[in-house]
């Protein structure tokens, strides 16, 4: 009994050191050099046994790699053009007006988070906002806190929009194309509320006329680039159909534009590599580690006692307020790790309606997502100061609803495709 106390306690105390590295991220250390040690502990203290940590590995191993190709083939989009392509589209669409501006944000946004993942959006398409804003002249505030928003909420498309969803891909055991068919209707109701929400919270903001220069001359869009991700997406709809892992169509649209810039001397093995982000896909395989440490030993009852049963649309809304609660106390990525080993048996409808909540929720609080976090370091390294008090009222305005309706989205899709 000691021994349990003793090892759930342990395990409590490790998911908090790593949550503490991942939010804050002390010295600058990246999330891995936190995670690893706290995983090793678990592992050599016997909190989590050796063939659980295997059965971890094995679940997980797929997704870190889908993951590592989409941040290269991200990357690689960024360096061919894309991104500054989009940036001339968007400060030609708004015609020196706010208002236009931040409809070609979230345009480009939702857009980008769905295809490319969110990492593009906060990474790349972000710092492009930002230049477009000061380049038109117009207050960056509305257009900056689209990107943030949107890529949480707007991440909700396809399985390769966020690791969270690659994660409850593998669960819910549907097709690529069923989860996005499911996904389309909650992904467009979110998106609808945030730009209502966005729209009206900053409207003072957008009627303030831009002072800036006229927009900048057409650039070339990066067409092989474009085709490269565009045969992608088909390549994910075929290798679900074909039964293999969507991470091999991913690595093939990253070694095509991989292979392509390295021949042209445009890139290197090692920018590459760095591109994969190898520290924070060892932080995922450590934190999945943890978390099912802690799990294993009392929050998974606990949650299962909290947990909705069925898929109606009281159990469904019940479900994706818990996701959203438990994201923002413990991050979103912990929190997903918890729950759908919980809400699989129960269906793949329960299983989106956790990812509604773990994608929409984060909007509320800083620590909810690590795509917030990162989003608010490139605001202040931009000089936007993300104001604690503004962005609490925007999230209340904004996740309880999106979270409303893309929730009664779900359970009209659920109920008009089946699964």
């Amino acid at each position: 009994m000691i021994g349990d106390v003793f090892l759930a306690s342990l395990s409590v105390a490790a998911l908090a050191v790593v949550l503490v590295g991942a939010v804050l991220r002390p010295f600058g250390k990246p999330e891995a050099v936190f995670a690893v040690p706290a995983a090793g502990l678990v592992v050599a203290t016997g909190a989590i046994p050796l063939d659980d940590v295997r059965e971890e590995a094995a679940r997980l191993g797929p997704v870190v790699g889908f993951l590592a190709a989409v941040l290269v083939l991200a990357r690689l989009c960024d360096d061919e053009g894309l991104f500054r392509a989009c940036g001339a589209w968007m400060a030609r669409r708004a015609r020196q007006r706010p208002g236009r501006l931040l409809g070609a944000v979230f345009a480009l946004a939702s857009l980008i988070t769905a295809a490319l993942s969110l990492d593009a959006t906060v990474v790349l398409l972000t710092p492009v906002v930002f230049a477009t804003a000061r380049r038109m002249g117009a207050g960056p505030g509305p257009h900056i806190y689209a990107t943030g928003h949107l890529s949480n909420s707007a991440s909700l498309l396809l399985p390769v929009s966020n690791l969270t969803n690659l994660l409850a891909y593998s669960a819910a055991g549907l097709s690529f194309t069923r989860f996005a068919l499911l996904m389309t209707l909650p992904w467009l109701a979110a998106v609808a509320v945030e730009y209502a929400v966005l729209r009206r919270f900053f409207a003072r903001d957008l009627k303030v006329p831009a002072t800036g220069t006229e927009p900048p001359a057409p650039i070339d869009v990066p067409i092989f680039a474009l085709v490269t991700v565009a045969a992608t997406l088909v390549g994910f709809a075929v290798a679900s159909a074909l039964g293999l892992d969507p991470a091999w169509a991913a690595a093939a649209g990253a070694a095509v534009l991989g292979v392509r810039a390295l021949a042209r001397r445009e890139t290197t093995p090692r920018v590459l590599l760095r591109a994969a982000d190898l520290p924070f896909l060892a932080f995922v395989l450590a934190l999945g580690i943890v978390v099912r440490a802690v799990l294993d030993h009392g929050l998974g009852d606990v949650i299962g006692a909290l947990l909705p049963n069925g898929d109606t649309l009281p159990a469904l809304l019940a479900t994706a307020a818990l996701a959203a609660l438990l994201a923002n106390l413990i991050n979103n990525l912990p929190a997903v790790l918890a729950l759908l080993p919980l809400a699989a048996p129960a269906g793949p409808g329960v299983v989106l309606a956790v990812l509604l909540g773990v994608n929409i929720g984060p909007n509320l609080t800083y620590a909810g997502s690590l795509a917030t976090l990162l989003w608010r370091r490139i605001a202040h390294r931009h000089g936007y100061e993300v104001r604690l008090g503004e962005f609490t009222r925007l999230g209340l305005l904004t996740v309880p609803a999106a979270l409303l309706a893309s929730t009664a989205a779900l359970w009209v899709a659920l109920r008009t495709l089946g699964t």
